[in-house]
């Protein structure tokens, strides 16, 4: 419990570092058919939801083929991948790694990141179906600048293989395999970004939840946004992602900056980018807020109907503003 001085120096904190967005002039084009992005989106969210189904630690062959999705997607763009395997009770699983380099050394190593399980019993698919669709979309625009942009950047894509209850906040989720082993091997990560929950929006007024004390704040009361959550640690990487975001006049962003790791705030800690505070790297979340937002968490009406597809396609016109702004000299 909070008590005495430490609560109003928490609550400075928060709010130095939690900023609502407004879109300002984008300063440069993005090259993005959104409907063609809205129909791809929508495909990977069905292969993943649909035609897979329950991605849970229960149902390992349903693992298996997902992680055969995402490696055979990764493949057709040209890209090597990188399986990372293992052990979890009585069964193997791996972690998908594909890289895409703009250059042999390049000055800066970021890594886009998302969990492919689901609850057992759902489809999960804004948990985490949707950030999967995202990702891959992602890496499809990266991968068709090759050769066209000079950026002085390496992006490392990773797939987590587990990240869901009964794993979570254990050894076995696959952010903190990775983690773990990038800080065991001196891995320069500048910056790791989350992808969890992006796909699902709320309209109505006072939709939008917040943990404590962020619903006593100037936050928008509707679910219409993506959220950057980071640590003081990431303050570098949490400004730099708002201000690419800023520049897509088509999705608000909101941002917040946590002290102490997050851990008087644990729902900030929710998913895998903590993995990577834990281990000394800076890291962000980006969330469309999770059960603060979206009634169907962990609930077997998390489906595809529910989604935001033109979100979740603004989102990645975000992404590669970001990315994008890390241009050669």
């Amino acid at each position: 419990m909070v008590t005495g001085h430490w609560f109003p120096a928490l609550l400075l904190s928060l709010v130095m570092g939690a900023t609502a967005g407004v879109p300002v002039e984008a300063q440069g084009e993005i090259v993005l058919d959104v409907r063609e992005t809205v129909e791809r989106l929508q495909d990977h969210v069905r292969a993943l939801t649909v035609t897979i189904g329950d991605r849970s630690v229960y149902r390992p062959e349903n693992l298996s083929r997902t992680a055969a999705y995402i490696e055979s997607f990764y493949r057709s763009l040209g890209l090597t991948v990188e399986a990372e395997p293992y052990q979890f009770q009585k069964m193997t699983v791996s972690n998908l790694i594909a890289r895409i380099d703009f250059r042999p050394n390049p000055t800066w190593r970021l890594l886009l990141g998302a969990h492919y399980d689901s609850v057992v019993g759902t489809v999960g698919a804004d948990d985490n179906a949707s950030a999967i669709a995202v990702q891959l979309e992602t890496a499809r625009h990266l991968a068709a600048l090759l050769g066209n942009e000079d950026l002085d950047l390496g992006v490392k894509l990773v797939s987590f293989a587990l990240e869901e209850p009964p794993v979570f906040a254990t050894r076995h989720m696959g952010s903190r395999v990775h983690a773990k082993r990038a800080r065991k091997e001196q891995e320069q990560i500048d910056g790791m970004i989350c992808l969890e929950m992006v796909g699902y929006t709320c309209h109505a007024p006072g939709c939008q939840g917040y943990p404590f004390p962020l619903m006593f704040m100037n936050y928008p009361k509707q679910g219409d946004f993506i959220g950057i959550v980071g640590n003081l640690t990431s303050r570098h990487l949490t400004n730099s992602l708002y201000r690419s975001f800023q520049q897509n006049r088509e999705l608000p962003v909101v941002k917040l900056t946590v002290p102490f790791g997050g851990w008087l705030m644990p729902s900030v800690r929710l998913s895998d980018h903590a993995s990577f505070w834990d281990e000394g790297y800076p890291a962000v979340m980006v969330t469309d807020s999770a059960f603060y937002r979206n009634p169907h968490y962990h609930l077997a009406s998390d489906t595809l109907e529910t989604l935001d597809f033109q979100f979740m396609a603004r989102l990645v016109e975000s992404l590669l503003l970001f990315f994008r702004s890390h241009g050669g000299p």
